[in-house]
């Protein structure tokens, strides 16, 4: 993991595409700005463990009855 420090208003560029943004902090929290292409999905991380619980579970396939 690579750990990196920015003051506010300073950036972080990952490849050619991403640029990460300091908009502000307060106390513990750190306000990021990202620009990433349409292409890339962000999340946050408990959104994206919840995208893959949900993809990841057996769905309930109903059959139909005749």
């Amino acid at each position: 993991m690579l750990v990196l420090s920015r003051k506010k208003d300073e950036k972080i560029i990952i490849g050619d595409k991403i640029t990460l943004m300091v908009i502000d902090i307060r106390g513990d929290k750190v306000r990021l700005g990202i620009d990433a292409p349409k292409d890339v999905t962000v999340h946050r991380e408990e959104v994206y463990e919840a995208i893959q619980r949900e993809t990841d579970a057996p769905h309930d396939a109903v059959e139909p009855t005749n």
